[in-house]
């Protein structure tokens, strides 16, 4: 890995201290176990290649070598950011669209925690916690984006659309200026997670709105609704069939649109 060039590009963030691997299980698992021996806010774990990345309810997220950019961020949430944990990987979500749409990419957010470019499945974002003594110690938010057409995995083997940024952009990218670009958005919006400017930009990037959408659970159970937005919490807002408002939290819940 190229930890030369990483180095000089994230000087002017906050990321005191970085681990870079050619390869490695999971950049998630590797920065848990470092929140646990400590290690401070911002730090961060970068890998040119992941052999058991994975995603959300464990779904695996298998990253080729040089094809994708796969990162894990390290957080200590402040007392006011204990309230709003679970926006963590929605703020990931905006973090990534603003990059994209920084190289002139029209991103969105498929909720919970995707990012779509033409509607196809571009990055993944899985934020786990650690804890001690019953409290929250430490978020990590593992970012996993498809950069080159070798990370973009076979339709068979995939439940959504996929596709990769430099498929949309038509031409190579350097991964490591779209890692600053990510993680410099990600800082900025940091500051007003939970805000309601911060929900305001999320709702201008959700994908599916004022559309019919699908929703399955993991016992088969599915339902339509007309996508609205979501709320102070994170859930999704849905107008039913009977004109009632239903709120959907985040669980094991697929969400698809009824038609494309």
């Amino acid at each position: 890995m190229q930890t030369d060039r990483l180095h000089p590009i994230l000087t002017n963030l906050p990321v005191p201290v970085i681990r870079a691997f050619d390869k490695i299980g999971s950049t998630n698992d590797e920065a848990l176990a470092w929140a646990e021996a400590g290690a401070p806010d911002g730090s961060l774990v970068v890998a040119d290649q992941q052999t058991k990345g994975r995603g959300r309810l464990g779904r695996a997220w298998v990253t080729n070598p040089g094809a994708a950019l796969a990162f894990s961020l390290i957080l200590r949430p402040t007392v006011a950011e204990q309230e709003n944990l679970g926006l963590f990987s929605p703020l990931a979500g905006l973090a990534v669209c603003l990059a994209l749409q920084g190289l002139g990419l029209a991103a969105e957010i498929k909720w919970p925690n995707d990012v779509l470019l033409a509607r196809r499945k571009t990055c993944g974002i899985l934020a786990e916690s650690s804890w001690q003594a019953g409290q929250v110690h430490g978020v990590v938010v593992g970012i996993g984006i498809n950069i080159a057409p070798a990370s973009v995995p076979p339709s068979d083997q995939v439940q959504f659309p996929a596709t990769c940024v430099e498929g949309q952009l038509g031409r190579q990218l350097d991964r490591w200026v779209l890692l600053h670009a990510v993680l410099e958005s990600f800082f900025e919006w940091r500051s007003r997670l939970g805000s309601a400017e911060f929900f305001r930009a999320w709702e201008q990037r959700l994908a599916f709105k004022g559309e019919q959408v699908t929703l399955k659970n993991s016992g088969g159970q599915s339902f339509n609704g007309l996508l609205l937005g979501v709320n102070d919490q994170g859930n999704l807002r849905l107008r039913m069939d009977d004109g009632m408002e239903k709120m959907v939290s985040v669980g094991d819940v697929h969400l698809r649109p009824v038609r494309g």
